[in-house]
């Protein structure tokens, strides 16, 4: 016969056993065959077991009952039951009535029965189990654990027994989590908390019977939980429905994510991956964001798609489509060969390019790294974007999808600060409206951005180009590949502002010029038409390089700190373009050393000059460079460092003029490469001269004035003077 029981009345009962005999319980003791308490182990899963029983004991205590299955044991003639399942949920329970005895001080009388439950695993667990209940904490603020460790009788290699170990993370988590319940004793003693006891009697309690009981199955997996669990949801509200559901999810979305199956031939983790986007987005719809919330599978089934959900139907529909949609292109083709009749890592007429970082297939992409750092913002709203079109396939056609989803990349690409100011609180929410935007461009066609619920969505300066965009390939069908194609420059990620719609004659030199054309040569060219750089947003000055193509990225695309410059680089760049004829290297170094003989030749020795003429103002960094004042920038052009890294001034940055003329390596790195010092004396290089300074004393002891117009210009070359001054054979 099996009777339900709690902790607290399991004690001192008579319990009834075969043939009808009754043997009362007087204690329960884990026998040394057992495994160690592990409930308190700190990885992710056991963590997650840990938090939900936890979880559910403390809804029980708040008036929803809960029954914790069956527990079997094995009862001696003393009354002694050594338990073969349920040592887990027996010692959470015992560690609980500890918790509540002490810190409602709980006369000894009532929590004697405590002393009843232990373990024989090891000395120390033993032991720890009776000096357990014996002691009474403080529950100041310091952790439970902290207060138990710091006991006299507490030996600390006691910490390497994992059952003590696991025990003191439960009851910190124990303390943390019903700290807000009163009167938990009390609430312990009305069987709100209870599990069905089955007895058995002398069976003789071998290794092998041990064995075969802790290995008759393994536990249920993650995914089983999740089904069974949605099952329920699911038959609470419509038993017809739910059949389907599973029904679905066995068969035909099962063999759909089979081709995705991992190392260990399952696709469990996968599918749940896939769960976890979909209610993401349902969450997003709502105008709500999923981040900073710590929610599991089984969370999110009881939101929404449990009885008390919101809007319970629609989501039911929504989980069905998005698993449907995939299923329906896996039966007709590949879903990786579907990805790649749209997607393409190069330009390729017809097609989106996207990052080599990314995978083609985006599905594939979600179902192995979604909820993980490897499945960007970016891919969300991608993958939705096809999610988009595969819903209302009868209402888009297929090339309407793929000039719309060229939109939705470029916006994608070129929204970075509002896609990551959406994860954070301050930065408020807009993927929802961002959602509703890709809704609108995939099924309607339309770029919004007077309707209220999506006004703050994508980057607004991207949108307004795209829809400049959408108007003008409607009236120049003819020319449209040559944007595409000037589109999928990874200089340009969709944004080609940089040249604008009224200089398509020039798109393809400009991709010419910087994907054919050596990038050294591109940056002097440049300069030779004028100073092409920008203030940045870190207060440094931004140029290209030969080397990292972020310096150009950071150039070719609008943002608020260069709105008022970009129009600068963008006249320098056409104009250069229109003055091209062949576009490759021989052409430009022709304006490169035409430029340089004119300065020389009339002694007019710019900044742009020596930033052509000597290789040390273009080290192939990051392409900055810091003025002490950018506003006053005009006024101390030759007064300025080299950077070495993307954002700060480090060890590595330099004068230029200084590293040009520095031939026995000797500039100092502790300065920031602001001078070069030598025996007695270092040189300074500052707007107009060289400074020498005394190394002892600081003081000026020489100079070497450089020969400057009304308007501050060189007229003689500083380092070329440099060298002459001191004797030196500049070749």
């Amino acid at each position: 016969m099996t009777n339900s029981y709690s902790f607290i009345d399991i004690f001192n009962r008579n319990i009834e056993v075969e043939n009808g005999e009754n043997i009362k319980l007087n204690e329960i003791i884990i026998p040394i065959i057992q495994r160690d308490y592990a409930q308190g182990r700190r990885d992710t899963e056991t963590t997650r077991i840990r938090k939900r029983f936890l979880l559910a004991i403390h809804d029980a205590l708040d008036g929803n009952p809960i029954t914790l299955d069956f527990i079997y044991g094995d009862i001696d003639k003393n009354g002694r039951m050594t338990p073969l399942d349920g040592q887990q949920r027996l010692t959470t329970l015992f560690l609980l009535h500890w918790y509540a005895a002490k810190r409602e001080n709980i006369s000894k009388e009532e929590y004697d029965f405590l002393y009843k439950f232990g373990y024989e695993t090891r000395y120390s667990a033993v032991y720890f189990c009776k000096y357990l209940v014996d002691f009474n904490p403080e529950f100041n603020n310091n952790k439970i654990s902290e207060e138990i460790i710091n006991q006299s009788w507490f030996p600390l290699d006691w910490l390497n027994d994992q059952t003590i170990n696991s025990m003191l993370v439960v009851l910190d988590d124990i303390n943390d989590l019903f700290n807000d319940i009163t009167n938990i004793w009390e609430k312990l003693n009305s069987n709100l908390i209870t599990f069905y006891f089955l007895p058995i009697k002398d069976m003789g309690l071998t290794d092998e019977l041990y064995i075969k009981m802790n290995s008759r199955g393994k536990p249920l997996t993650m995914f089983e939980n999740f089904k069974a669990e949605l099952e329920h949801s699911l038959n609470e509200w419509n038993s017809v429905r739910a059949e389907q559901i599973i029904r679905k999810i066995d068969r035909e979305w099962t063999d759909c994510l089979w081709k995705y199956k991992n190392i260990e031939n399952t696709i469990d983790d996968e599918f749940l991956n896939y769960f976890k986007f979909i209610c993401d987005i349902i969450c997003y719809k709502k105008g709500e964001s999923p981040l900073y919330r710590n929610e599991d599978e089984i969370d999110s089934i009881k939101k929404y798609f449990s009885v008390d959900s919101e809007n319970l139907e629609s989501n039911v529909k929504l989980l069905e489509d998005y698993f449907d949609c995939w299923s329906n292109v896996s039966i007709c083709e590949s879903i990786d060969m579907f990805f790649e009749k749209y997607l393409s890592k190069k330009h390729e007429v017809g097609k989106t390019k996207i990052e080599n970082r990314y995978n083609i297939d985006i599905f594939k992409e979600c179902l192995n790294n979604y909820g993980s750092r490897q499945f960007s913002i970016g891919n969300t709203l991608r993958l939705y974007a096809f999610i988009s079109y595969l819903t209302n396939k009868e209402n888009v056609r297929e090339n309407e999808f793929r000039r719309r989803f060229r939109i939705i990349n470029n916006l994608i690409n070129n929204s970075e600060y509002e896609m990551s100011a959406s994860t954070t609180r301050a930065g408020g929410l807009k993927i929802p409206a961002m959602l509703m935007q890709i809704d609108n461009i995939i099924v309607k066609g339309i770029i919004e951005d007077d309707n209220e619920k999506i006004k703050s969505n994508f980057n607004a300066n991207q949108i307004e180009e795209e829809k400049q965009k959408l108007e003008w390939t409607k009236l120049n069908p003819e020319k449209m590949e040559l944007l595409f194609e000037l589109e999928d420059c990874d200089l340009l990620y969709g944004q080609i502002g940089i040249l604008g719609l009224e200089n398509v004659s020039i798109f393809e030199k400009f991709i010419k010029l910087f994907y054919s054309c050596d990038r050294d040569k591109v940056d002097c060219a440049l300069m030779t038409i004028g100073d092409y750089g920008q203030i940045t947003s870190d207060n440094n000055y931004q140029l290209g390089s030969y080397y990292f193509s972020s310096a150009w990225i950071n150039l070719f695309h609008l943002s608020q700190s260069n709105s008022k410059s970009i129009n600068k680089t963008k006249n320098v760049i056409v104009n250069l373009l229109n003055k091209l004829d062949s576009v490759d290297d021989n052409e430009l170094s022709n304006i490169i050393d035409e430029y340089l003989r004119k300065c020389e030749e009339n002694k007019t020795f710019t900044w742009n000059y020596y930033y052509i003429k000597y290789s040390e103002f273009r080290p192939g960094r990051y392409g900055k460079y810091h003025w002490k004042n950018n506003i006053n920038r005009e006024k101390n052009l030759y007064d300025f460092k080299v950077m070495w890294t993307e954002r700060h001034l480090s060890e590595n940055a330099y004068n230029p003029f200084l590293k040009a003329i520095d031939i026995n390596k000797q500039l100092a790195r502790e300065s920031y490469g602001d001078r070069i010092i030598m025996d007695k004396v270092y040189i300074e290089s500052t707007n107009n001269r060289y400074v020498y300074r005394s190394v002892e004393t600081g003081k000026e002891c020489g100079d070497i004035t450089i020969e400057q117009d009304d308007n501050g210009v060189d007229k003689e070359d500083r380092i070329l003077k440099f060298y002459i001054k001191n004797g030196i054979d500049k070749k």
